[in-house]
C-alpha cells in the first residue's frame, strides 16, 4: 500500500499530525519490481551515454516506484546543458547596457507624474482602506449578532426543557427521566459547541478591538511620514492635526477629561469582559462584573486559575491601575486648580448690597476702617476689594493695618476694573456703592484710568444698582468724568479737598479736628431722613425738635432734591421734604415734643473787620493756582502770600497762567516769590519765619508720586522751621508751654496770635499718627480725611452735595466763633438758647469747645440743660462765607 492512499481510519493515523514509524513503512511499502530490460537497454543505447548514470534506486527499499519516477523527472530537468560562463556574463552585461536608457526614461516619467498623481494615489489608498475596514467591521458585527441570537435561543430552549422536566417529575413519570437526561445531555453538547464558538468569537473581537488603536496610530504615523517625504509644507502632518484637535477638545470643554476617563474605564471593562468570556466558562454578564472587580481592585485576580484567565485578569488589572492613576491625577489636578483659583482670587463673589472698592492705594486702610464703623450698627457689612494684585498679598497688607472692622467682612479679589468679566466676578451690578480709588503716582495717568473704569462700569449690561464714587487727583478732570458717568457718578478730588482744608485750618486753627469728627463715622456725621410728623413746621422750630441731633439743612423735593444748607427760619417744611441733621447714627435720633426755649438777645451784633494776614507756602503743588484763588477770596485786603520752593521764579508765573490764574485779578493778596530748598536750613533761615501768621508745608510736586518720600521731605521742613522759631522766640515758647499743655486748644489759639500756625500736609496716614502723638506740629492734614469723605459719600451719595458746598468758595462753611458773640461772661444758658441766639446771625451752632477741654463736642447731649459759659469758650457754627 502506498503512502498517498493510506486511509485516515487506520489505527496508526493521527488527527493532528502524521508521523509513520519505520516498521509501518516497511510493512506497507511493496518491494521494488525487478528492473525492466528496456530501461537498461535504453540507458545503454541513449545518445547521452557519455554522461554518468545516476545512482540506482533499486537499493532503496523505502521508496515506491512513484517516488522513483518523480526523482527521475527532477533529474532530467536539472541536467539540461548550461551555456558557457563567459557567454553568460557577456550577455548579462549587454542586457544591462541595453536596459540603462529605458530605466532612465522611466525615472524621468515617474518624476514628472509623481507630483500630479501622488495626491490621487493617497486618496485612493485611504478610501480603499476605509472601505475594507468598514466591510470587516460589518462582517464582525453580523457574526457577533448571529452568534448572540443563537446563544439566546439555546438558553430559551434549555429553560423550556427544565420546565418540562419539572412537570414530568410532578407527574411521577420516572420512566421517562432517563430519556429526558439523555436529551438534556445532547442539548448540553450542542449548547457547549455553540458556546465554544461564541467564546472564540468574543476573544477574537476583544483582540481585534485592542489592535485597532495600534493600527490607527501606525496608519497615522505612516501617513504623516509619507506627507513629510512628499515635502507638503502647506499641510500640517496628520498626527499634529490629531494632537491639535485633542488639545482643543480638552481645553474648550470643561468636562472633557472626566468624560475621557469614563470612556477609557468602560472600554477596559467591556474588552476585559469579552476576553474573560472567551477563556472561561462563565456567562457574559458574570465576566463583565468580574472585569469590573479587576479594574476596581487589582488584587482580585490572585485567585484566578488557568493560564488564559490569569493572562486576561493580569491585563485587566494593569489597565485598572492605569485608570486609577489617571483618575488620581485628574482629581489631584482639579483640587489643586480649585485651591489655586481660590488662592489667587478668581472665584465669583455671590453677594448683594455690598460695597465694592476698585483699586489699591494708601487710603484703603482708613477707608475700610470708616466703612466698618459705619456698618457697626447693622452688625457688620460686606466690603469687596478688587485690584490688580495677588489676593494673598492684599489680605496680608490688610491684616498688617491692624484695624478693627467691627464685624465687617473684607473680601479680596484679583482682577482689573477695565475688564467686564472681572467686574461681573465681584457682582458689580448688585453692589449698593462702588468706590474707585485713585492710583498712587502721576495724577493725569491716575485720572485717565479712573475715567476708563467709569466707562467700563457704565457698560455693564445688567445695570448698576448703586452709585459710583470716584476719587480724582486733578480738579480739571472732574468735568470729563461727570460727563461720562452722569448723575450716577459722585467725585471727590483729593488734592482739592486737602488744599481747601489746609487753607481753612490756616485761617481758623482747630478746624482740622472738627472736620475729622464730622467726616469720620466714629462720632457724629451727616444724615438725611424724611419725618412726616414735622410737615408744616418752620425751620426755626425744627432746630429744637431733635434732642439727639442738630438740623442744619433741608432737602427740598420741589427743587429736584436740592439740599439747602442753613435755610431761613421762616421756611415751612413741605411734603416729601427731608431734613439734614448731624447725629451719632442714623437710628439714634427722632423728633420729640417742641420745648419752650428763651431766645434772648445777642451781646454783640457785629463782627470786627478782618485784618491783613501773612502766609507762607513751603513747596509747590499742582493746583497752586486754585489755592491762591481761594486765599484771595478769604483773606482781607493787603494780605501777603510768600511762596518758597525750588521752582525758578521765571517759570512760576508761566505755570500759574497755564493753570488758569489771572494775576491781575487778585484783589486781596500780593504774591512774594522766594527761591530755595525747603529742606536746607540756611535757605529757611533767610525767611522771616517768626513774622508769618500761618505756614503751610505742602507735599511738593516733584516727590508726590512717592508718599514716603514726600512725607519725609515735609517732616524735615517741619522740624527745621520749629527749631528756627524756637531759637528766635525762646521766651514766647517758654511761656506758652509752661501755661498750657502742648497741643491743647487754647495753646493753639495763642500760638496763632503770638507766632505762626504750622499746617503740614502728610500723604501717609501712618506718618500722620506719629506726628500727632509727638505734638511737633499744630495741625496735620493727611489723606485720611479724603478716605473719610469717600466713605461718607459711599454710604449716602447725597452727602457729596453738602461737602461740596462746605469746601467751595461760596455758600456756607464751618467756622469757629468766640463765645462773646453769643453770651456774656458767667451767663447760664442751655445749648438750645445759644442755638436760637445764633439764628439771629443766620448761623447754626453744631458744637462747642470749652476752654479747658481737649476736644470739641459736636452735637452735645442734654441740650435743654443750662450750664455756665466762659468767654474763652468757642463755638463751631455753619455760616455763610464772609
Amino acid at each position: 500500500m502506498s503512502l498517498d492512499s493510506q486511509d485516515s481510519t487506520s489505527p496508526s493515523f493521527n488527527r493532528d499530525w502524521f508521523f509513520p514509524s519505520p516498521s509501518f513503512i516497511h510493512q506497507s511499502t511493496p518491494k521494488p519490481p525487478k528492473p525492466h530490460r528496456r530501461f537498461s537497454t535504453a540507458s545503454k543505447h541513449s545518445p547521452d551515454s557519455n554522461i554518468s548514470n545516476p545512482p540506482s534506486f533499486r537499493s532503496s527499499p523505502s521508496l515506491s516506484p512513484t517516488t522513483t519516477s518523480k526523482y527521475g523527472r527532477l533529474r532530467r530537468r536539472v541536467e539540461f546543458p548550461r551555456p558557457p560562463e563567459k557567454y553568460s556574463i557577456q550577455h548579462q552585461n549587454d542586457s544591462v547596457l541595453d536596459r540603462k536608457p529605458v530605466v532612465s526614461s522611466e525615472k524621468k516619467q515617474s518624476t514628472v507624474k509623481v507630483s500630479s498623481g501622488s495626491l490621487g494615489l493617497r486618496v485612493r489608498v485611504r478610501w480603499n482602506l476605509a472601505i475594507t475596514v468598514a466591510i470587516v467591521i460589518t462582517a464582525l458585527t453580523s457574526l457577533v449578532h448571529k452568534n448572540f441570537t443563537l446563544h439566546n435561543q439555546v438558553i430559551v430552549l434549555q429553560d423550556q426543557i427544565l420546565k418540562l422536566n419539572v412537570r414530568l417529575r410532578a407527574c411521577n413519570l420516572l420512566s421517562n427521566v432517563d430519556t429526558f437526561d439523555s436529551v438534556m445531555q445532547e442539548l448540553d453538547d450542542i449548547g457547549y459547541g455553540s458556546d465554544n464558538g461564541l467564546k472564540n468569537l468574543a476573544l477574537i473581537v476583544s483582540v481585534t478591538l485592542l489592535s485597532i488603536p495600534v493600527l490607527a496610530f501606525k496608519y497615522i504615523d505612516f501617513v504623516s511620514k509619507s506627507r513629510s517625504s512628499d515635502n507638503v509644507s502647506e499641510e500640517a502632518l496628520l498626527n499634529k492635526q490629531l494632537a491639535y484637535r485633542v488639545d482643543i477638545f480638552l481645553s474648550v470643554h470643561p468636562y472633557a477629561k472626566p468624560l475621557a476617563l469614563l470612556v477609557a474605564t468602560l472600554l477596559v471593562i467591556c474588552l476585559g469582559g469579552l476576553a474573560l468570556f472567551g477563556v472561561t466558562d462563565d456567562n457574559l454578564a458574570d465576566c463583565l462584573w468580574l472585569s469590573w472587580t479587576f479594574v476596581a481592585d487589582s488584587g482580585n485576580h490572585a485567585n484566578t486559575e488557568g493560564i488564559g484567565p490569569r493572562l486576561v485578569s493580569v491585563s485587566i488589572s494593569f489597565g485598572g491601575m492605569l485608570i486609577f492613576a489617571m483618575m488620581l491625577g485628574l482629581v489631584s489636578d482639579a483640587i489643586s486648580e480649585k485651591f489655586d483659583s481660590l488662592r489667587k482670587g478668581r472665584s465669583e463673589v455671590v453677594e448683594q448690597n455690598h460695597t465694592l472698592i476698585l483699586g489699591w492705594s494708601d487710603k484703603l486702610g482708613s477707608l475700610l476702617n470708616q466703612l466698618g464703623i459705619a456698618n457697626e450698627s447693622l452688625g457688620g457689612g460686606i466690603v469687596v476689594v478688587m485690584a490688580e494684585r495677588d489676593k494673598e498679598e492684599m489680605e496680608m497688607d490688610i491684616a498688617k493695618m491692624e484695624f478693627d472692622f467691627k464685624g465687617t467682612s473684607v473680601i479680596c479679589r484679583s482682577g482689573s476694573p477695565l475688564i467686564l468679566a472681572d467686574l461681573k466676578k465681584v457682582s458689580v451690578s448688585k453692589a449698593r456703592a462702588i468706590v474707585v480709588l485713585a492710583e498712587d503716582g502721576n495724577a493725569d495717568q491716575s485720572d485717565a484710568r479712573a475715567l476708563r473704569t467709569v466707562l467700563s462700569l457704565t457698560g455693564v449690561k445688567e445695570g448698576l444698582k448703586g452709585h459710583i464714587v470716584v476719587e480724582l487727583s486733578d480738579l480739571d478732570n472732574e468735568v470729563l468724568v461727570k460727563l461720562v458717568g452722569g448723575d450716577l457718578v459722585k467725585t471727590v478730588v483729593a488734592h482739592d479737598v486737602i488744599g481747601r482744608l489746609m487753607i481753612q485750618c490756616a485761617r481758623q486753627p482747630g478746624l482740622a479736628q472738627i472736620w475729622e469728627d464730622i467726616l469720620g463715622f466714629e462720632n457724629c456725621e451727616f444724615y438725611i431722613k424724611r419725618w412726616p410728623q414735622l410737615i408744616g413746621m418752620q425751620f426755626e422750630d425744627i432746630l429744637i425738635s431733635f434732642p439727639d441731633a442738630i438740623p442744619c439743612g433741608i432737602k427740598v423735593a420741589s427743587c429736584d432734591g436740592k439740599i439747602i444748607l442753613n435755610p431761613e427760619d421762616s421756611y415751612v417744611l413741605q411734603e416729601d421734604d427731608e431734613i439734614l441733621v448731624i447725629a451719632e447714627d442714623d437710628d439714634s435720633y427722632a423728633p420729640a415734643t417742641l420745648p419752650t426755649v428763651w431766645r434772648g438777645s445777642l451781646p454783640k451784633d457785629f463782627i470786627g473787620p478782618k485784618s491783613a494776614e501773612k502766609i507762607l507756602f513751603c513747596g509747590w503743588r499742582r493746583d497752586m493756582e486754585d489755592m491762591i484763588m481761594v486765599l484771595d477770596a478769604f483773606l482781607a485786603p493787603g494780605s501777603e502770600l510768600w511762596m518758597f520752593n525750588d521752582v525758578p521764579e521765571n517759570e512760576r508765573e508761566k505755570k500759574l497762567i497755564d493753570g488758569g490764574l489771572d494775576l491781575s485779578r487778585l484783589e486781596n493778596i500780593q504774591l512774594v516769590n522766594r527761591e530755595g530748598n525747603a529742606v536746607i536750613r540756611r535757605h529757611l533761615e533767610s525767611l522771616p519765619l517768626q513774622s508769618f501768621d500761618s505756614i503751610l508745608i505742602l507735599a511738593d510736586e516733584s516727590v508726590e508720586d512717592s508718599a514716603i518720600q514726600a512725607d519725609s521731605r515735609s517732616l524735615a521742613t517741619l522740624l527745621l522751621i520749629r527749631d528756627i522759631q524756637s531759637k528766635r522766640l525762646p521766651m514766647v515758647n517758654q511761656v506758652r508751654r509752661g501755661t498750657f499743655s502742648q497741643g491743647s486748644w487754647i495753646g493753639e489759639m495763642q500760638q496763632a496770635s503770638d507766632k505762626s500756625v504750622i499746617i503740614s500736609e502728610i500723604l501717609d496716614p501712618r506718618t500722620k499718627n506719629l506726628l500727632s502723638m509727638s505734638k511737633i506740629s499744630d495741625y496735620v492734614l493727611s489723606n485720611e480725611l479724603v478716605s473719610m469723605a469717600l466713605a461718607m459719600v459711599a454710604e449716602d451719595q447725597q452727602i457729596n452735595d453738602v461737602l461740596e458746598e462746605l469746601f467751595a468758595d461760596e455758600g456756607n462753611e464751618l467756622q469757629i466763633r468766640q463765645a462773646d458773640l453769643y453770651l456774656s461772661e458767667g451767663e447760664e444758658l442751655s445749648f438750645y438758647e445759644v442755638l436760637l441766639r445764633a439764628r439771629q446771625r443766620r448761623e447754626i451752632v453744631i458744637g462747642y469747645r470749652a476752654a479747658n477741654a481737649e476736644k470739641a463736642v459736636i452735637n452735645p447731649p442734654a441740650k435743654s440743660e443750662r450750664r455756665r459759659w466762659s468767654l474763652k469758650d468757642v463755638f463751631v457754627v455753619i455760616a455763610e462765607k464772609e
